[in-house]
């Protein structure tokens, strides 16, 4: 079995955020990148797991440049065979998807998994489009995967629960939290990361489709009161009039 895993880079949670050029572009100096935790916890480890049980290989797919080198050799370490890396800006996420769908039509893989989402912008966007433009099934939110010869089943979250999904390979699905338990690259790993063919491929001619014009922090949070918990009309006073939730 040949399974692609899309993976990007997002910044690590205890980066401080500051934005530049008038705020329109995120300021990356002093902030470390890691592997987007969805893609690296849940699509990449389970992508691991069906191949140890079912056979195959796990390649890791980015679009980036150069300097993203170091966060693919991580995800190397983790256990993937092999990485190909599209040279490119990832612009937006219909510029991204249609990168990896370039790539991934030249070389049949059998399954794709992405993360639900990357932690710096939220979008989900990007596995349901890479499975448009491969025209197969995408299935978001899997909590749980299986496969038994070419059918695999698959749990996904929905409002208010659970439903089972049934569908033949190849699709795309996307991973959410308990898809997989997130492993911790060892040393073995780490020293055979440095050895992996990791594959630069040219990017496609495509036009982004959205840009950023501005960024925005949020507000900062306000001052906590402390309200006495004998005096429940104060408290109801300020739900009402303040908080605006009664």
């Amino acid at each position: 079995m040949k399974i692609l895993v899309c993976i990007s880079k997002s910044p690590d949670t205890t980066s401080k955020i500051a934005f530049t050029d008038g705020d329109t572009k995120f300021d990356e100096n002093g902030v470390q990148y890691i592997v987007n935790p969805y893609d690296e916890w849940y699509a990449l480890v389970r992508g691991l797991e069906l191949k140890e049980q079912l056979g195959g290989s796990v390649t890791i797919v980015t679009v980036g440049q150069a300097v993203d080198d170091a966060v693919i050799r991580k995800a190397l370490a983790i256990g993937a065979d092999d990485a190909v890396r599209i040279d490119a800006e990832p612009i937006d996420a219909y510029f991204t998807a249609s990168q990896i769908s370039a790539y991934a039509k030249e070389n049949n893989f059998d399954l794709i998994l992405t993360g639900k989402e990357t932690i710096n912008y939220n979008g989900s966007q990007v596995g349901g489009m890479i499975a448009e433009e491969l025209d197969l099934p995408f299935i978001s939110l899997a909590e749980k995967l299986d496969i038994s010869g070419t059918t695999a089943t698959l749990d996904q979250e929905i409002v208010g629960g659970i439903q089972v999904v049934e569908v033949e390979l190849p699709f795309v699905a996307s991973c959410a939290k308990g898809m997989a338990e997130q492993r911790i690259p060892n040393m073995r790993g780490i020293m055979a990361a440095r050895t992996k063919p990791l594959t630069v491929v040219p990017a496609v001619e495509v036009e982004a489709i959205t840009a950023y014009t501005s960024y925005t922090l949020p507000a900062a949070k306000s001052a906590c009161k402390m309200i006495d918990p004998e005096n429940m009309d104060e408290l109801v006073s300020l739900l009402h009039n303040e908080a605006k939730v009664l």
